[in-house]
């Protein structure tokens, strides 16, 4: 895709220290979500963070506590297959969450709504653990576990939490109620959710398909008019065999009506093809 050249910004040691910001950060934001909305409100929406609540519950053992305990033999896992840069990441979030959870566990309740709390510290939860993996690191516990399990399975992040963190939810319905585990069930739902959002975006951008027979003028007014790369596809008309040439173009969704007003004008019988783009990398768009 030719694009205009611009002068690269790329800092490794930058990157390193932003991932470290990400895990401090979304570790930090996980650990309020729990203190403020979910413990409270007994929604034990997976994880070790769920397991602290029930054994909270259950035997008054103090939270915090319960996610070291509970995160020392993962963290040996995590080393053994993820390798030592990831543990030491990892360490950090293991050992910064319930640090900052034990810190900040005398705040007041943010609400005593649980529908509430399981909404907003699902969010929470969803908006800090995207931030840790986005610092290529875990928070330990079930976190630590969803990641190993994305690397060989292929999953989103998202669809691994949830999967690992069935068992616990199904284990706050029997412990509290079945309301209590539907509310663990909706923290549960938003957190993979907010997670995904936060991995790989919202999808404001958008990919575009052109077919036209005014490939040359449409080509050079996304280049010139709109100022984004453009990529000549070969291809083939399936009825006729004729040589179809197919402009493909990325372009931010503030962009697109421009860019579709401006094929109309061109070519008003050009068929065009928009799809959503979730995360779109290189000049132009974001770093990788």
């Amino acid at each position: 895709m030719k694009q205009r050249r611009r002068t690269s910004t790329y800092n490794p040691k930058l990157d390193k220290i932003l991932e470290y910001i990400f895990i401090l950060a979304g570790s930090a934001i996980v650990a309020l979500a729990f203190n403020l909305f979910l413990l409270p409100n007994r929604v034990a929406s997976g994880g070790v963070s769920g397991i602290s609540t029930i054994l909270d519950a259950m035997l008054g053992w103090e939270p915090a506590f319960v996610q070291w305990a509970f995160n020392i033999p993962l963290f040996i896992l995590g080393v053994v297959l993820l390798g030592r840069q990831f543990g030491f990441k990892t360490l950090i979030g293991t050992i910064f969450l319930p640090l900052v959870v034990f810190l900040s566990k005398d705040m007041a309740p943010a609400t005593t709504d649980p529908l509430l709390g399981a909404l907003f510290g699902g969010i929470g939860v969803g908006l800090g653990l995207g931030l840790v993996f986005r610092g290529k690191a875990s928070t330990g516990g079930t976190d630590l576990a969803a990641q190993i399990l994305h690397k060989y399975t292929g999953l989103t992040l998202g669809t691994c939490v949830a999967l690992i963190d069935g068992l616990i939810v199904l284990t706050a319905a029997i412990v509290f109620d079945i309301e209590r585990g539907l509310y663990a069930l909706i923290a549960l739902y938003v957190t993979s959710k907010t997670i995904d959002v936060v991995q790989v975006g919202v999808g404001r951008s958008k990919t575009v398909l052109i077919i036209t027979n005014q490939e040359n003028e449409v080509r050079a007014a996304i280049l010139n008019k709109i100022d984004r790369g453009v990529t000549r596809l070969s291809a083939m008309g399936g009825y006729t065999d004729d040589e179809r040439p197919v402009l493909m173009c990325v372009v931010d969704q503030t962009e697109f009506t421009k860019l579709k007003q401006l094929v109309k004008s061109i070519d008003s019988t050009a068929f065009v093809v928009v799809m959503d783009a979730s995360e779109v990398l290189g000049e132009g768009f974001k770093r990788a």
